[in-house]
């Protein structure tokens, strides 16, 4: 397990910083329903993938204090060992097939790397401009480091509401983009609100017991697990899609593959570190058409 930490924090509001200029690109995980035929092979489109590893950054933004159903510090600590032992296992290697032209793109890795926290700097309805402004913020104040490497995770507590995002639509994958900071750096982000704001939506294929007895936390590794597989083989939405604008992870939306039981009585289908989840299969992009799975076949 490869893990960096850096300063956290408690925050209540944070303002846009005068000079800091955001831009918004298109993105593929904004919602809608998918095609049922997502079968189809999976296209490179010439634009970039994230090459190497990944740092990975948590905002806790809303409250996370335990008032909140689903929002205690059993959740994000269950959150954060699954960021910290995801990289290099054998379900997230299965993107280093997702090359650009040169050959060149990820490894399987990503790192754990820092938190922080936002109080409702944005309020509690979250445009796609607020999730941007609140990672600019917490870049602009120094709690977070500027990585143009990194990936960005806002997860909502479940009183926040995201509609712009796709958040709590229905077969809505998580919303994943980039936008320029300072107008040079390229910042990619994503957003994943709590599925126990609308359990019936966002993670419809979970009832308790869940793996580890936190529908909260359960519901978010899933998505979680999805959207990076997504940002690091399709970071500016310009790379690895199919002929509908599916990305890896979405063209196995809602597919588990094999499950087992835990010791609760509840279905897994991967152990990471002490813990077991569900997780959707992601497209192995290593034959001829490629195929739903949670591992990629040897070389």
């Amino acid at each position: 397990m490869k893990t960096r930490t850096t300063k956290s924090l408690t925050r209540r509001t944070l303002a846009i910083a005068m000079g800091l200029i955001i831009f918004a690109t298109p993105v593929f995980a904004q919602g809608g329903n998918p095609p049922v035929k997502t079968n189809t092979k999976i296209l490179y489109h010439d634009g970039p993938v994230m090459q190497n590893g990944s740092n990975v950054y948590l905002i806790w933004y809303g409250n996370w204090s335990g008032v909140l159903p689903g929002n205690t510090a059993l959740t994000q600590q269950i959150v954060t060992e699954f960021t910290a032992n995801l990289g290099g296992s054998p379900y997230f290697k299965i993107n280093v097939d997702y090359r650009d032209l040169n050959g060149f793109g990820p490894n399987g890795v990503v790192i754990y790397s820092g938190t922080a926290n936002d109080a409702y700097s944005k309020g509690s309805i979250l445009s796609v401009l607020d999730v941007q402004s609140v990672i600019n913020d917490l870049i602009f104040a120094g709690w977070l480091p500027l990585d143009g490497a990194g990936i960005y995770v806002v997860l909502s507590s479940s009183d926040v509401a995201s509609s712009e995002t796709g958040f709590c639509q229905p077969n809505a994958p998580p919303h994943h983009g980039m936008f320029l900071y300072q107008n040079n750096v390229q910042i990619k982000y994503a957003f994943i609100g709590n599925p126990v704001r609308c359990p019936s939506t966002a993670a419809p294929y979970l009832s308790p017991p869940t793996p580890n007895n936190d529908f909260g936390a359960d519901g978010i590794v899933n998505n979680l697990a999805a959207v990076m597989s997504a940002m690091v083989s399709n970071p500016t939405g310009t790379s690895w899609f199919d002929r509908y604008g599916l990305e890896n992870s979405t063209k196995c939306q809602g597919m588990f593959g094999p499950t087992y039981a835990t010791p609760n009585g509840s279905q897994a289908n991967i152990r990471l570190g002490t813990r077991h989840y569900l997780l959707q299969e992601n497209w192995v992009n290593s034959t001829r058409k490629g195929y739903c799975g949670m591992s990629a076949p040897q070389p």
